[in-house]
């Protein structure tokens, strides 16, 4: 597996990087092998709090898990942060196991530390249409907030591509932008 450091207000020791390593690289057994990558930020906010991120990329599958640990505890930060991923991958395991390795997944053992239960079918239980109208991102912004929404989908005026702005758990906004696969 691929390693990518980011760091935001810290620096980041030889003995952090390892230790991450070592932890993120036990999930490897549920990865479909050596074209996984990982891209780890770590950051310190105001009142020392360490957060962590971590994005593993394996093909199509995306898995993300952000923590947070008070005084700069850098390491249970990295530990909750792997923690939360296997237990999305093993709650999901069956809809996971036709994009990840099934073999990789091992039995289930029992646990005092949580409770797996596992999703039988994804309930929609609401549908929204409505046209995607072409506008700036500063337009898509200021609708998102008339409507006092989290995210809004909107056509890019500029280039005509599908996006999404959105709020930030940390303030601020963000934008995702899609490209039409080859």
């Amino acid at each position: 597996m691929k390693f990518t450091y980011a760091c935001k207000k810290v620096s980041l020791n030889d003995s952090i990087k390892s230790y991450t390593e070592k932890k993120v690289s036990k999930l490897e057994r549920y990865l479909r092998g050596e074209s996984a990558t990982a891209s780890v930020t770590f950051s310190v906010e105001k009142d020392h709090l360490c957060t962590v991120e971590i994005t593993i990329r394996d093909g199509g599958t995306l898995l993300r898990a952000q923590t947070q640990a008070p005084d700069g505890d850098m390491r249970s930060a990295v530990d909750a942060a792997v923690g939360y991923i296997e237990r999305q991958i093993l709650k999901n395991k069956t809809r996971l196991s036709k994009r990840l390795r099934s073999e990789g997944f091992p039995p289930a053992a029992p646990s005092d530390d949580f409770e797996v239960a596992e999703e039988k079918e994804f309930q929609i239980v609401r549908t929204k249409r409505f046209s995607v109208k072409p506008m700036s991102q500063e337009e898509a912004i200021l609708q998102m907030n008339l409507l006092n929404h989290d995210f809004f989908v909107f056509r890019n005026s500029e280039d005509d591509s599908l996006c999404i702005v959105y709020q930030r758990k940390n303030g601020g906004y963000g934008l995702i932008v899609t490209d039409e696969e080859e």
